[in-house]
């Protein structure tokens, strides 16, 4: 008789209770204000600590959703569920003043298991893009002062499933993500004046695009054996571009401070957001229980994309990444021994434009993304042999510096810090009878 393990029970529940606390902020970019805002690292744990790759990563105790095709890399009765959370310190500067964040939020949770020894299926829930800041100042024009403010707050989320075909002998690999986009995306502009007319008008508008769409992923992996533990993988993604299912709202309200005001509010249907083409490359060299080394490339193409109906509001983004996993000696009694020691480094470039003056010129300004992360695996120990256990405890810390192109832009710092539950199981337990 086939009893299914109770780690199911107790992860469906885990999955209920955070679902509450999914939408919370976790960003104070001023940058977030515009496009669909910052994007969201999309891999998992390790791939995580080793620069944020994941095209080329196949592992039988990992999940990783960048690539769709690494699915099946899992053996046929193992149930995998990762759930990750993160918290970020943050500091920006202008030149002028300077300020500090400290936030974070729950940041993924999915699940993996197989279907047959040759197909697999995972599904989760993963953050696209947040949105989140908050800035003004007070003004002074003439017999005019008044304070302005701007802030936001939303972002987009993607729940997923996607299924992977081992097509040859555990050597080719195919799959594909169906993903759910879905969320709200705030911006509010408020002004007051400070003046002694009383007929002075204050205003407030409110902008909100709600989007509501599916979108698609596909991936290949190819394993070239070089010896018994010893192989190289090759994986490619491809994301189609994709014209989004959404609403906005513009609501306007125009009021002095002795009188109700009026309040207008349009909803449009018919305006344009996209969603570029996405392309990633991926490999890496995997000596089993010992040494896995990768490197990735991505390429989005936003300059194709509209956004409220407009066309040039975006660069194209290019991302390389590449990272190292080391595991001293994964037989020995002595835990140390046991760490997955992880270290990575990335590059990559905006894909939003900020329009600002430099010698007098306006012009749009983008900025580049600096990265360099480390991160530990460390085995849960449940048996009497600590190497048999398979679930993990994963811990990261990454730098990222935000280098802007010129120097009247915000200058922004990152230190952020991960932590994930990797929960490897088996999927069915054979009931023993006496």
């Amino acid at each position: 008789m086939l009893k299914m393990n109770r780690g199911v029970v107790i992860i469906s529940i885990l999955i209920v209770a955070q679902l509450s606390v999914w939408a919370q902020n976790n960003t104070n970019s001023p940058y977030s204000r515009f496009g669909y805002g910052e994007l969201a690292n999309r891999s998992f744990a390790a791939g995580r600590a080793m620069g944020g790759i994941g095209y080329g990563l196949r592992s039988s105790k990992q999940i990783n959703p960048m690539n769709p095709a690494s699915y099946t890399s899992m053996d046929s009765l193992t149930f995998l569920f990762d759930f990750g959370a993160q918290a970020q310190m943050s500091w920006y500067d202008d030149g002028t003043n300077k300020q500090r964040y400290t936030n974070g939020n729950v940041e993924y949770m999915a699940m993996q298991f197989p279907l047959h020894k040759r197909i697999a299926m995972s599904v989760g829930l993963l953050p696209y893009s947040f949105v989140g800041y908050e800035f003004g100042g007070y003004k002074d024009e003439g017999d005019q002062p008044y304070s302005e403010t701007f802030v936001g707050t939303g972002g987009l989320n993607e729940l997923y499933a996607g299924l992977s075909i081992d097509i040859w002998k555990k050597r080719l690999s195919v799959g594909a993500n169906i993903g759910y986009l879905f969320g709200n995306i705030d911006h509010e502009q408020n002004a007051v004046f400070y003046s002694a007319d009383a007929e002075a008008d204050n205003s407030y508008r409110k902008q909100r695009i709600e989007v509501r769409d599916m979108k698609m992923d596909f991936g290949i992996q190819y394993t070239h054996p070089l010896s018994r533990t010893n192989r190289l993988v090759f994986g490619a993604v491809y994301s189609p571009a994709k014209k989004l299912h959404t609403k906005s709202y513009d609501i306007f309200h125009l009021g002095s401070s002795s009188s109700a005001g009026t309040t207008t509010t349009d909803t449009i249907s018919n305006q344009r957001f996209d969603l570029p083409s996405s392309f990633g490359l991926g490999a890496s060299f995997v000596k089993d229980n010992k040494l896995t080394i990768g490197a990735d490339v991505m390429y989005e193409a936003w300059e194709k994309a509209y956004f409220f109906d407009k066309k040039s509001n975006f660069d194209n983004r290019f991302r390389v990444a590449a990272g190292v996993e080391y595991i001293p000696n994964q037989t020995s009694r002595k835990y140390l021994q046991n760490i997955k020691y992880r270290a990575g480094a990335h590059y990559g470039n905006s894909y939003v434009n900020v329009n600002m003056k430099e010698g007098g010129v306006s012009k749009k300004y983008g900025y580049d993304e600096y990265g360099v992360s480390v991160g530990f695996g460390l085995p849960i120990k449940m048996g009497m042999q600590l190497h048999d256990n398979r679930s993990y405890i994963n811990l990261s810390i990454e730098y990222v510096k935000v280098s802007p192109a010129i120097r009247t832009m915000i200058d922004e710092q990152y230190l952020r810090f991960a932590i994930n539950y990797t929960f490897n199981e088996l999927w069915f337990l054979k009931q023993k009878v006496d």
